[in-house]
């Protein structure tokens, strides 16, 4: 018999749903790769899958999904709103686009990508996302990247919280005041470059690797299960087979208290929440 797959946690959702609380991203992936890596992804156990419009890859991460044959209320799939289709009319023929795309009726998370207070059309674009949740054509909307002063202007000009917010998040950047924000409106909290995005030396760290050595896990798998165990919910993103399977491993991997305290140590925090769209995608 074929290997158990890991068994990864999941959280509730506004509205009683739930999200795996380990999930697939692909930011930075072409169609094709795209396609065949989250097939992998898919065989090795992932049922949480994350794209966007602007990754270029939804119609990859559609094929592998109907390659893969898992019964469509097993996947929960995550796309977003591109910055270009923040109007309310743009938005709703954006979604249908990127479900086409998909080849899905419904996707389980719709997010706006990102605030761009420059444009000033936030709050419209959110009012899309709850028109949408309506038709049926997203299960649960959220946002990602907003700063504290849009996230809370959303909620005041529509009553309608955010399911999920999800945000550049690792060790090296806690965002713990966005983290407070969230916790008070009951919004989940989750983490796109939870392994530091490549650009800094998080998974070299001695705290990282002697927690690690002392689990006989790899330092990818410390990150990930220090997300968890803060109740966050985590995308990591590799193209690699082996580290694909290993990253899912790390919702088995349990930290003792003193390491999940270890690792808040830390935070290098410089208030990039919200960063500009232009140089960031994920």
């Amino acid at each position: 018999m074929p290997a158990a797959h890991p068994v990864v946690p999941s959280l509730e959702l506004a509205g009683g749903r739930s999200i795996p609380q380990l999930g697939y991203g692909v930011f930075k992936v072409e169609d094709d790769v795209a396609a065949d890596v989250t097939l992998q992804a898919l065989e090795a156990g992932y049922r949480h899958l994350d794209t966007a419009k602007v990754y270029g890859n939804e119609e990859g991460v559609g094929r592998a999904i109907r390659e893969a044959g898992v019964p469509r209320e097993e996947l929960f799939v995550t796309t977003k709103l591109w910055n270009d289709a923040q109007g309310f009319d743009d938005a709703i023929a954006a979604c249908e686009a990127s479900l086409e795309r998909l080849g899905l009726d419904y996707v389980d998370l719709y997010l706006v990508h990102w605030a761009v207070p420059s444009q000033g059309q936030y709050v419209e674009a959110w009012k899309a996302l709850i028109e949408l949740q309506k038709r049926g054509l997203v299960r649960t909307i959220g946002v990602s990247n907003y700063p504290a002063p849009q996230l809370t202007e959303i909620i005041e000009a529509t009553g309608v919280v955010p399911a999920i917010h999800q945000i550049e998040l690792h060790p090296y950047f806690q965002q713990r005041e966005l983290r407070e924000i969230h916790a008070q409106h009951g919004i989940l909290t989750e983490s796109w470059g939870p392994l530091g995005q490549g650009k800094s030396d998080l998974l070299e760290n001695a705290v990282i690797t002697g927690i690690a050595t002392a689990h006989a896990a790899t330092p990818a798998q410390v990150v990930l299960a220090w997300h968890l165990a803060h109740g966050i919910v985590t995308i990591p993103k590799s193209v690699t087979p082996s580290r694909i399977v290993e990253n899912l491993a790390a919702a088995e991997l349990e930290l003792t208290a003193d390491d999940v305290a270890a690792i808040d140590e830390l935070d290098r925090s410089d208030g990039r929440g919200g960063a500009d769209p232009a140089t960031k995608t994920a």
